[in-house]
């Protein structure tokens, strides 16, 4: 029996290993020439790939009713004098604060996380450098980590869901954001640079959401990892990457894979996808559901639910799948599993999940039905082949803030949400409940790494353990006036189980899990967060 340690340990820096053979390939646009107003409709996709996936390169629109003025001309200033952020407007801030409360309190974890830090500061020292989408459930986690001791700085990884008041709200409270809605490619690249290279300022923990950031690291400022600590990474597409770079032999800090953790599958991608899907399709297109034939690419745990909700509704819903056992799913939840070549004419919707590129290509696009809706659901813009509709033949038409009408010389048209990005951020509401259990599985994966001895983890990609999943669910059942039933000594001892957890092994995963890793040997990281410390067998 181990009883994890009560005081921090603060390791040296982890022994840096970049190497130089890693190359991207050059990055095109310049900062100090930023597209003008019409230019911004009409930017080449002219960086690298590695670093296109989690946004469109493609028109970067406002609403009407926005000031036009860019923000990077702006001289903005907060109460206390700092002018170290870049927002759309600093005097929304007011605003931004009231829904960052709202959120606050449908985030039980966190809030616990900043109740437990008030004695002690896990993070005190750490300087982290975050991409994530820019909402009140990140701002929640944001103010957490300084809650915990870390300084932040912050930008968005993508170019539609930044919640302009929030991003004002934080920095005012001051934390140095980058970050507007509406950016263009190059205001993307330059938000991620303003949070990277700052005099006398140097991260030594990255908190990603898709892979840019840690792309623009290794591309820009490679010394940097000589003191980074760790990355923490919870999407498919930055995961991905992440693995490919311990492939080659050229990750040279660990990585915490949060996306493959059991909290962020069953919970962020199944239940919040059910409900975000439907609110997403109501906000940009008014549509009833009942009676749709609809198809949805790929039958993960952001399909799962989309296909639920849809079901649910009344809609007619088919699948499409690669894997056997997703696939055999499908099938026995009652799905019909097809070629989207077999139904693409006669669809109403189409939805891609698969975290995969050219799923949707032009020629399906080309075969689709008049007024036919397509949309993302996952992280990556790749999926949906948009880049092939910007040719002259056809015509864009913006109807509403995120839909694009594509107009054929028939006359034929589909209505494109979101330019291909995920569609549930920008034009959908979050349930916060769920948001919370992934910020608390980040923060949680973030105080593991940077408190971690030097050499218990690697330069490799690792999961939670299933302890810390266990522990981050139990967190949030008082929500519900949920009663855990606890093992006799007895039924411990039957089952083989310590009375305390893990309940499962920590080769359970759920059934879309990619990683490479299946768990941490051991897991000696922080204590339990209401009074009493974890033990592992």
């Amino acid at each position: 029996m181990i009883l994890l340690p009560s005081p921090w340990v603060f390791p040296p820096a982890l022994t840096p290993c970049f190497s130089p053979q890693i190359q991207f390939a050059d990055q095109k646009q310049e900062f100090n020439k930023r597209p003008t107003k019409i230019g911004r409709r009409s930017l080449s996709r002219s960086i690298s790939q590695s670093s296109t996936d989690s946004y469109s390169s493609a028109a970067s629109y406002t609403d009407s009713s926005d000031d036009e003025t860019s923000p990077r001309d702006k001289q903005q200033k907060n109460s206390k004098g700092s002018s170290d952020f870049c927002v759309k407007n600093i005097k929304q801030a007011e605003f931004g604060r009231r829904e960052i409360e709202i959120a606050e309190q449908e985030m039980p974890a966190l809030m616990a996380l900043r109740k437990r830090a008030q004695g002690e500061k896990p993070l005190a020292g750490a300087k982290i450098v975050g991409c994530t989408h820019i909402t009140a459930q990140t701002a929640v986690l944001m103010e957490t980590l300084g809650a915990l001791g870390a300084q932040c700085r912050w930008a968005a990884c993508n170019i539609y869901s930044t919640l302009n008041e929030v991003a004002a709200a934080l920095a005012e409270s001051g934390f140095p954001v980058f970050a507007w809605k509406g950016e263009s490619e190059d205001d993307f690249w330059w938000c991620i640079d303003r949070c990277v290279n700052v005099e006398g300022w140097q991260p030594n923990m990255i908190l990603d959401d898709g892979g840019d950031l840690t792309h623009w690291i290794y591309k820009k400022y490679p010394n940097m990892f000589k003191k980074i600590k760790g990355i923490v990474e919870e999407s498919v597409t930055g995961v991905h990457r992440l693995y490919q770079l311990s492939k080659a032999g050229k990750l040279c800090v660990p990585a915490m894979n949060v996306n493959d953790s059991v909290t962020k599958q069953k919970f962020d991608n199944l239940y919040c996808c059910r409900e975000s899907i439907l609110d997403g399709l109501k906000r940009t297109t008014d549509m009833m559901f009942g009676g749709k034939q609809v198809v949805v690419c790929g039958y993960g745990e952001v399909g799962k639910g989309c296909c639920a909700a849809l079901k649910a509704m009344g809609s007619i819903v088919y699948v499409t799948e690669i894997d056997p056992i997703c696939a055999l799913q499908a099938c026995m939840d009652g799905f019909r599993l097809v070629k989207l070549n077999e139904v693409i004419r006669q669809v109403d919707i189409v939805i891609t999940c698969t975290g995969n590129k050219n799923v949707v290509t032009r020629e399906h696009l080309d075969r689709m039905k008049n007024s036919c809706i397509v949309c993302n659901m996952g992280h990556s813009n790749t999926e949906i082949d948009v880049a092939s509709l910007r040719t002259p033949e056809l015509t864009w038409e913006r109807v509403r803030s995120q839909v694009d009408h594509v107009i054929w010389p028939d006359g034929k048209r589909i209505v494109l949400l979101a330019e291909g990005l995920v569609l549930f951020l920008p034009r959908a509401a979050l349930p916060t409940f769920v948001l919370s259990i992934t910020a608390t599985t980040q923060a949680l994966a973030l105080i593991e790494l940077y408190n971690a001895p030097e050499g218990r983890y690697k330069q490799d990609v690792y999961l939670l353990p299933k302890k810390m999943d266990e522990y981050v669910a139990s967190l949030h059942l008082p929500t519900f006036d949920a009663h855990l039933t606890e093992l006799t000594d007895e039924q411990a001892k039957y089952l083989g189980l310590n009375k305390n957890g893990p309940f499962k092994p920590n080769y359970y995963r759920c059934s879309s899990c990619r990683a490479q890793n299946c768990g941490i040997v051991e897991w000696l990281g922080w204590r339990d967060l209401i009074g009493h410390r974890i033990e592992l067998g």
